[in-house]
Parts: C-alpha cells; structure tokens; sequence
C-alpha cells in the first residue's frame, strides 16, 4: 500500500515507495501514534517527497546523504539529513585511503551512535551497493532490527565488490533473498523501472529492467 490512506502526499512522490499497512504488522499504527522511524539511504539528486511525506504522517524520518554541506540539518519537526553515507563495513583509520571516508559507517554502527534500537522503515537507493549492504544486515543481524525493507536494486552488473560469472552472481544475489525469506521477510510489492535500459549482467533482457523496486515487511515485527 502507498501512503494515500494516511493522508500524506503519495500522490506527488515520484518513485514508487511503497509501505505495508497491514494492521496485523503494526506500522499504521506506529505512524498514527506517532512512534514510527524510517532511514532512507541514497544521494542528493534524489526524489525526496517519500520522506517528506512520511514525515507529514508522523515518521521520524532520518536521510542520509553525504553530499550536503552542513554535518545534520533539520527540516520541520520530523525530518532530518545527514552527512552520513551507509556502507557494508566502517573504515579503518589506520589506512590512509579510508581516511577519506570517515563520513562513511556500517547501519548497525549508526544505529549504537544515535541511540535507536530499531527502524519501522529502511529506504534504500545506493546505486548497486545495496547488495554488499544487505549482506552486512543480514550476517550482523541488523535486519532483525527493521520492520520494512524498501530497496532499489540494480542487476545490470553484479555490483559493487560483487565478482565471478553470471551464474555464481546469481546465487550470490538469490542467497541473500532465500536469507530474508528464511528471517521471516515476505515480499509484499515490486515494481519494474521500464525508464532504466533492458539489461541484465550488462546483456541485453527483452521485456526486463536493470532496476527494480522490492519491499519486504518483517512478519516477526511488534
């Protein structure tokens, strides 16, 4: 379901980002009373108004983009941004490369950082780190920790530091989603973007995308 029924402004949002409000799951209700966080990972030329309506229907929401200028900035009373890019490991400062990305942290350290036990919402559009980053969740049990997961994922190529033939990337890709079914996440919407090329493992797929929208929701989440 979209955000329509809480009355936020689903009809602008240019991407489709899509929550479960089932009320056997809890999430409508967190938003109603107000309780509810989402964290949306991405990039600054990205489409904001899914947050921006969330945070309408009474989400904390929390977009971490490592493009703006200021360290947190606060946006009316529910929405904040900082300059904070998400990764599947946290840098080492022993290594002088990793130097450069100290703005640059695994989820489950930010998580210890600001003091949340758990996330209603995870957005996420990292431009093909979601894979790497999703394998971070699930083999440090963060994912335990989410109630919805919202990912674009890309499948022109196998991603960042995702290497091997087509059919290891495969599996690869197919035991992290088998990883989710068996943590008890259920796919509840997926949506194919017809505007991205046809490609998959940089071949040409008729009636395919390179980018999908998938969303899980957590069915052990209370």
């Amino acid at each position: 379901m979209n955000l329509s029924s809480l009355g936020g402004d689903a009809e602008t949002t240019k991407k489709p980002w899509s929550v479960c409000l089932d009320e056997r799951f809890g999430l409508v209700h967190r938003i109603r009373s107000k309780q509810c966080r989402l964290y949306s990972l991405g990039l600054g030329k990205d489409d904001n108004q899914f947050e921006v309506s969330m945070a309408k229907s009474g989400c904390e929401v929390h977009r971490f983009d490592p493009s703006i200028k200021s360290a947190h900035i606060q946006e009316g009373r529910r929405l904040w941004y900082h300059r904070l890019s998400v990764d599947w490991r946290d840098p080492n400062p022993a290594i002088a490369a990793h130097r450069l990305h100290s703005n640059t942290k695994k989820l489950g350290t930010i998580l210890n950082e600001f003091g949340h036990q758990k996330i209603d919402v995870l957005k996420a559009d990292v431009e093909s780190a979601e894979w790497k980053i999703l394998e971070n969740l699930i083999l440090e049990d963060v994912v335990e920790q989410i109630g919805q997961l919202v990912f674009e994922v890309h499948i022109h190529w196998p991603g960042f530091e995702v290497s091997g033939n087509d059919s290891t990337v495969v599996r690869y890709w197919y035991s992290l989603l088998r990883e989710l079914e068996l943590k008890d996440f259920r796919l509840f919407h997926t949506y194919k973007d017809l505007s991205k090329p046809q490609m998959f493992l940089k071949k040409a797929a008729f009636n395919a995308s390179s980018c999908y929208t998938l969303s899980w929701v957590n069915t052990r989440w209370q």
